[in-house]
């Protein structure tokens, strides 16, 4: 059976009038991408693609959340640093601010077992975790991936 995670542990969200939860968005697949704004990967690939899927799933069946989660220079990616990234590269979907954890390694990010940044995790409509990808993946590959957990009843 698929694993249900933990919810996201967040110091605050941008582009959301309030806090979100995973357990609130259940009943719509959920899309999460987890990335620092200081990552090549995550720039090049992991929040184009993210904003592509925001683009293409209508909104009553697929949330797109990021999940910025910093592991290494953290001086460098403060919430106020974030904001302007995300205003500049106009990235309008719901951004979660992992909680700094008690270590180097942020709340959730740990709580997820993640491997690093760009990670792109899809949850079905139950709540469940159905993919983790680590890295670059294909856009056809993804599509395929979400339109499967968005057909599912």
């Amino acid at each position: 059976m698929p694993e249900a995670l933990p919810e996201i542990e967040a110091d605050g969200w941008l582009n959301a009038e309030r806090p979100l939860s995973l357990a609130e968005l259940r009943g719509r697949v959920v899309a999460v991408e987890a990335f620092q704004m200081l990552c090549p990967g995550c720039v090049s690939h992991g929040l184009p693609q993210a904003q592509r899927i925001a683009q293409t799933f209508r909104s009553d069946d697929v949330a797109m959340i990021g999940l910025h989660s910093v592991f290494e220079h953290h001086a460098a990616m403060t919430p106020v640093a974030l904001a302007a990234f995300l205003h500049e590269y106009r990235i309008r979907f719901p951004v979660a601010v992992d909680a700094a954890g008690p270590g180097s390694m942020p709340r959730t990010m740990a709580a997820w077992q993640l491997e690093g940044t760009p990670t792109l995790l899809l949850f079905d409509r139950q709540g469940r975790m159905r993919a983790r990808h680590f890295g670059q993946v294909s856009d056809m590959a993804i599509g395929a991936e979400i339109m499967a957990l968005v057909g599912e009843k």
